[in-house]
């Protein structure tokens, strides 16, 4: 290159010096030779330089464009982007593989949380297994509660009919003595000892007169407080019962017209005892209580006891889902299933309970009509005449 560049310096020199120099008259060549020289150089010079660009422009091609070339700028840039394609395959793979092990684990995490789910829905809470249990008890106190009623009614109609072996089948003033000997026994208050009626008050004086004997507590003690609570029914209802109809009191016409009366008088007071009788029956202790209704007892503030009856199983399972601290606790943390097996167990006790109201009303629905029976015959035996008998001569 260096070369061509001083070739071309050096012509370009001739030719200046060939057009400043004037013509010797004995120049040695022509114009012609000296035209054909300067266009031999412009030939050559041209050719120099067509060279010099083609060089160039193949030196250019090879660095920029040809692939050929491990440098050339075109063999840099496919290598190039030939490792982004690359990086960029790998990261769409790679995001596969992420996304499937996002998806797997995913599943997996809803799978667990279904059979948690699954799980709650179907597991028994404990406070509800305290219910059943406390439900059982109340229904085998139910039944011990019938039994007792009948019970006691076997022995109350026996007596307020003035049967044989009843006090007042030999009279009135026997049923008397016999209700007095009674409460002196029981029921002697220090009235009664002042009186010399009895030696010592006893450990429940009076208690054949108050109402705190039939609804003071809701489970009478095996320990007198159940006599006590029949006491009082009797005591409140029929204390003597009359004399019984006997020989030609039951024979002659106005005997029978007195036992019609004496039978309407008798199922009268065999329901007002029995409702009473019904009453006591439900404190009478009967069953055993569970570890949560002691509990509740001992919450409630009250003396734990080993039998109760059905009033106060009952009232220590309402009671349990008003006040409980650990059932509200528990109620906070149940799953909706849970809450909804509690809400249909207190519907099935509501349920109960109103078919209890329900016995009851038909009870004092039966008293009542007894009552408006009673008054209206008295009303029609006062709105009568007496007519005067025949006398029929035979």
């Amino acid at each position: 290159m260096r070369r061509l560049q001083m070739v071309a310096i050096g012509a370009a020199s001739c030719v200046c010096v060939l057009a400043v120099t004037p013509r010797p008259a004995y120049a040695l060549f022509s114009d012609a030779a000296v035209v054909a020289a300067i266009k031999l150089l412009q030939a050559f010079t041209g050719n120099a330089l067509n060279t010099m660009t083609k060089n160039l422009t193949d030196s250019i091609d090879s660095n920029l464009s040809s692939l050929a070339n491990p440098n050339s700028v075109a063999s840099l840039l496919t290598k190039g982007f030939t490792q982004v394609a690359n990086y960029a395959k790998a990261q769409v793979g790679a995001q596969s593989q992420l996304m499937d092990a996002q998806d797997a684990a995913m599943a997996g995490f809803l799978r667990r949380q279904q059979e948690t789910g699954i799980r709650d829905e179907h597991m028994m809470n404990p406070e509800f297994c305290a219910g059943l249990d406390a439900q059982q008890s109340t229904v085998a106190a139910s039944k011990a509660a019938r039994s007792a009623v009948y019970a006691i009614a076997t022995v109350s109609d026996p007596r307020g009919e003035a049967g044989q072996g009843t006090p007042s089948y030999y009279g009135k003033s026997q049923g008397t003595d016999a209700n007095m000997s009674l409460h002196l026994k029981r029921y002697c208050s220090s009235d009664d000892v002042a009186q010399g009626l009895c030696s010592s008050v006893s450990r429940l004086p009076n208690a054949d007169q108050r109402a705190a004997s039939l609804f003071g507590a809701d489970t009478l003690s095996a320990d007198g407080a159940v006599d006590a609570a029949n006491d009082y029914a009797t005591t409140l209802i029929q204390p003597v019962a009359p004399a019984a109809l006997r020989g030609e009191q039951l024979s002659s016409l106005r005997g029978r017209e007195a036992a019609t009366r004496r039978r309407s008088y008798n199922s009268r007071m065999s329901l007002a005892r029995w409702v009473t009788g019904y009453v006591t029956s439900l404190g009478v202790p009967s069953v055993a209580l569970t570890r949560d209704q002691k509990a509740e007892m001992t919450a409630e503030g009250l003396t734990p006891l080993d039998k109760a009856s059905w009033l106060q199983a009952m009232a220590l399972e309402v009671n349990r889902r008003v006040s409980s601290v650990s059932w509200n606790a528990s109620l906070q943390a149940m799953p909706p299933a849970s809450v909804m097996r509690e809400v249909a167990t207190e519907m099935a006790q509501s349920n109960y309970l109103a078919l209890q109201n329900y016995r009851l009303g038909l009870y004092l629905a039966t008293m009542g009509a007894a009552r408006v029976a009673q008054e209206e015959e008295v009303a029609f035996r006062d709105g009568l005449t007496p007519m005067p008998s025949p006398t029929i001569n035979p």
